[in-house]
């Protein structure tokens, strides 16, 4: 898992294309130009449109040098990405000052680069840009040109009104900065965990290919060493029991016959109908999870309980994992024991996991299995630097939900403490691999 971690799967995807900012801002300019135009031909309305247009076009060179410098597939960093939004927020209000400041209607477009920047950008950055915006609003409060209004008149609002539109300004753009920061990055987790999940998938997969790797290499080793066989025969006829090189040639021939059988092994991986590999019965699937958790200093307890043969699965490395996140998740929070109980009838197959240690927080329990959900303040099964940030469970919860699982987590009824986890498959499922339902509920016997 700590690879995984290792990986930082967020850093990419608080990244700005260049491509987009550059669509966004010809949109603005282009809206800025329209609306002066309009404003100072149409309406007849009084405004210095020279210096208009220089503020405009200062900001068009910025996107003329964001294009030539980079290419449409690129991305900003998040620095570069939030100098460019501020430098909006300060050609805004270099155009705002000019024409009316806090009262002109388009001062609303101050909420652009803030969405941005919540949007695709860190929690610092949005407000860093939002105190700097709320500063550029109480600037234009009090220090502007007339709003731009007809030839020969004046438009003047009061300033109450003024401190109306500063108050609405900056109320909008700090609940539009949190709601969508905070929508955002619930977003980006979810995305990398995701990332995360297929990694895992990819990592089992390559695994359960070494077995049709170990066969083909098995093949191509078996020509070479049949010579070498050949050879040493020859060389246990050629030379009397007496010469000193036949105990050597003796141990050649005792190590090509261990090789054989080596490679007789391997090969079998290969060409067999799959049983050994493909298929396991519900016990040694537990076995196989449980197997390398028995070295931590906590007992491992499994209780099996069934109605007729015992279930056999197809191996599935998303369920072995899976499973054996769990269990060592149950492991680092145990006082002393952990309890694996099995059970299965003709429709079901369920697996309780619990633990005899302080059971899930009230403030987590609720939010089980979604990704960066953790309470962990020390880890037994991992040491490493990076684990314990809330990826296992969803991990775990994916995968087995993949698999047709119906999974579910919950605290042990007092006056017991521990964790439960709860994994149901309906039989067909877990055997056959049938169209996955909720399976029903299966009483597990204490």
């Amino acid at each position: 898992m700590v690879e995984l971690l290792d990986l930082d799967l967020g850093r990419h995807s608080r990244r700005l294309h260049v491509d987009t900012l550059v669509r966004l801002r010809w949109l603005a300019l282009f809206g800025q130009t329209a609306a002066l135009l309009f404003t100072y031909f149409v309406l007849g309305f009084s405004l210095p449109l020279g210096l208009c247009l220089m503020v405009i076009a200062m900001s068009a060179a910025l996107n003329i040098g964001l294009r030539i410098t980079y290419g449409r597939v690129d991305q900003l960093n998040e620095l570069p990405a939030a100098a460019v939004l501020a430098f909006d927020i300060i050609q805004l209000t270099a155009l705002l000052y000019l024409t009316g400041g806090i009262e002109n209607p388009f001062s609303m477009l101050f909420l652009a680069p803030i969405m941005i920047s919540a949007v695709s950008l860190g929690g610092w950055i949005t407000l860093s840009l939002t105190a700097l915006m709320i500063a550029a609003a109480s600037l234009l409060t009090v220090a502007h040109h007339p709003l731009p209004w007809f030839a020969g008149q004046t438009l003047e609002l009061p300033l109450i009104y003024a401190a109306g539109l500063w108050t609405a300004h900056v109320v909008s753009a700090s609940f539009i900065a949190i709601y969508l920061w905070l929508v955002a990055l619930e977003a980006r987790k979810l995305a990398e965990a995701l990332t995360a999940t297929e990694l895992v998938l990819a990592r089992e997969q390559h695994l359960t290919q070494l077995d049709g790797l170990a066969a083909a290499a098995a093949h191509e080793l078996g020509t070479p060493l049949a010579t070498v066989t050949l050879v040493v025969r020859d060389l246990e006829k050629q030379i009397p029991a007496t010469d000193p090189l036949a105990e050597d040639v003796a141990l050649l021939a005792q190590q090509v016959a261990r090789c054989r059988n080596i490679l007789g092994k391997l090969t079998s991986l290969g060409g067999d109908a799959g049983d050994i590999l493909d298929e396991m019965t519900l016990s040694l699937m537990i076995e196989e999870v449980v197997g390398p958790q028995r070295d931590f200093g906590v007992k491992i307890t499994i209780v099996e309980n069934g109605e007729g043969r015992q279930p056999v699965a197809r191996r599935n490395p998303g369920i072995l994992y899976g499973l054996g996140n769990l269990i060592e998740n149950a492991i680092d929070f145990a006082a002393s024991e952990v309890r694996i109980a099995a059970c299965w009838n003709a429709s079901s197959v369920k697996l309780v996991i619990e633990d005899d240690g302080p059971g899930f927080s009230p403030d987590v329990i609720g939010r089980i299995g979604a990704p960066y959900v953790t309470t962990k303040t020390h880890r037994r099964a991992k040491s490493e630097d990076g684990a314990g940030l809330g990826l296992g469970l969803f991990i775990a919860k994916t995968l087995l939900e993949r698999s047709g699982a119906f999974v579910a987590t919950a605290n042990v009824s007092p006056p017991k403490s521990g964790a439960r986890i709860t994994i149901v498959w309906q039989r067909a499922v877990f055997e056959r691999g049938a169209a996955i339902q909720k399976p029903a509920a299966l009483t597990v016997e204490s």
